[in-house]
């Protein structure tokens, strides 16, 4: 994927994880696409290590598992950020 897909992509999954966790409200533009980018990151190296399983180009359960990664991500710093 180019650098504009990946910055789209980023994008809907920081916009989506932050509606899971129900913080879409305290989230901009540029920190969904920084939390949707990292959280995709951590979500593909668990799924790869722990799982077996491997995401080499868009699919559907590549977005899930980039959803999930995120939205585990924006958990934990609103954890870390309530302390």
């Amino acid at each position: 994927m180019g650098i504009l897909s990946w910055i789209i992509f980023g994008g809907l999954v920081g916009w989506a994880a932050t509606l899971i966790t129900g913080h879409n409200k305290d989230t901009g533009l540029i920190e969904n696409i920084v939390i949707g980018l990292v959280g995709a990151a951590l979500g593909g190296f668990v799924a790869s290590e722990f799982f077996d399983v491997g995401i080499r180009r868009f699919s559907i359960q590549g977005f899930v598992i980039a959803i999930l990664g995120a939205s585990v991500l924006l958990a934990l710093f609103r954890g870390i950020r309530k302390r």
